[in-house]
C-alpha cells in the first residue's frame, strides 16, 4: 500500500513556475503507484471551452495526475479574468471563502493517495477582504514545497517567503529552483547562496526545458528524502 503524500505548493511570485513544479511532483506520484490528485483551489484566468470553464494551469494539474474530479472540486473558484483573484472575483459577484476550499479537499483527499495543491501567484496572494492564500495554507496546514524563480532578485524574494512559511508554524519541506529567466547570470551562486539560508532542502533545479512538460522537469526533482514519499515502487 503506497504511503499517503500531500503538498502545498506556493512561489516566489506568479510566472515563475509553480503549475511545471506542481505537475511534475504529481507526475513523480503517479508513477510510484500512487492515486494521484491536483488542487489548483482558486484559479483566475479561465475561457468557455465546449460549455465548461478551464484554466490552463488547473487543466496541467489535471493531466498529471491519474486522479480525475469534476473540476468544481478540483477548482471550487473558477474565475474568467485573468487578474489578481479579489479582483477577479469581485467582478463576478463572488466571494472566495475557505469553506467551500476545505470541503473540496476532504473530498479529494478521499479519493486519493497524494493530493498536491497549487497556491496562487506568491504565498500572500489576497482573497477577500480578510483571507488570503497564506492564511488557506495554514488551514490546509500541509507541508510546503516553494518554488523559486530564478531571476535578479530571487534571493530577496525567496528569503522573505521563507520567513512567511515559518511565522504561520508551516513545516517548509523543501524548495525547487526553476529556471524562470534563461539569461540570468550567476544562477549557480544564486543557488548556492539560498542553500545556506534556506532551512529546507533543495529539492531539484528545473532548467529552462524545450518542451516543459511534467515528465521533462520530473526528472530534475527528487523528493525521495521527504516524509510519506517513501514507496516500495517509485519511478520517473
Amino acid at each position: 500500500m503506497p504511503t499517503r503524500f500531500c503538498c502545498f505548493v506556493t512561489g516566489t511570485d506568479t510566472e515563475i513556475g509553480k503549475t511545471l513544479v506542481s505537475a511534475a511532483i504529481l507526475h513523480k506520484l503517479a508513477a510510484s503507484g500512487r492515486r494521484a490528485c491536483g488542487m489548483k483551489p482558486v484559479a483566475a484566468g479561465a475561457a468557455l471551452v465546449d460549455g465548461e470553464l478551464h484554466n490552463e494551469d488547473a487543466d496541467l494539474l489535471r493531466a498529471a495526475g491519474n486522479v480525475h474530479l469534476p473540476s468544481s472540486i478540483t477548482t471550487p473558484f473558477m474565475l474568467k479574468e485573468a487578474a489578481a483573484p479579489h479582483i477577479a472575483a469581485a467582478l463576478e459577484g463572488v466571494t472566495i471563502e475557505p469553506v467551500p476550499i476545505l470541503a473540496a479537499y476532504t473530498e479529494i483527499q478521499a479519493a486519493s493517495d497524494a493530493v498536491v495543491v497549487e497556491g496562487v501567484g506568491g504565498f500572500r496572494v489576497p482573497f477577500n477582504d480578510d483571507f488570503d492564500s497564506a492564511d488557506l495554507a495554514t488551514q490546509l496546514n500541509l507541508p510546503v514545497i516553494l518554488v523559486v524563480g530564478l531571476r535578479l532578485g530571487c534571493i530577496s524574494h525567496a528569503l522573505l517567503t521563507v520567513e512567511a512559511i515559518v511565522a504561520r508554524g508551516l513545516v517548509l519541506a523543501g524548495w525547487v529552483a526553476n529556471t524562470a529567466d534563461p539569461d540570468m547570470r550567476f544562477a549557480r551562486e544564486n543557488i548556492d547562496a539560498l542553500e545556506q539560508r534556506i532551512p529546507a532542502p533543495l529539492l531539484g533545479h528545473v532548467p529552462r526545458l524545450e518542451n516543459p512538460t511534467a515528465q521533462a522537469a520530473a526528472e530534475y526533482i527528487d523528493l525521495a528524502g521527504l516524509p510519506g514519499w517513501h514507496s516500495p515502487r517509485v519511478q520517473t
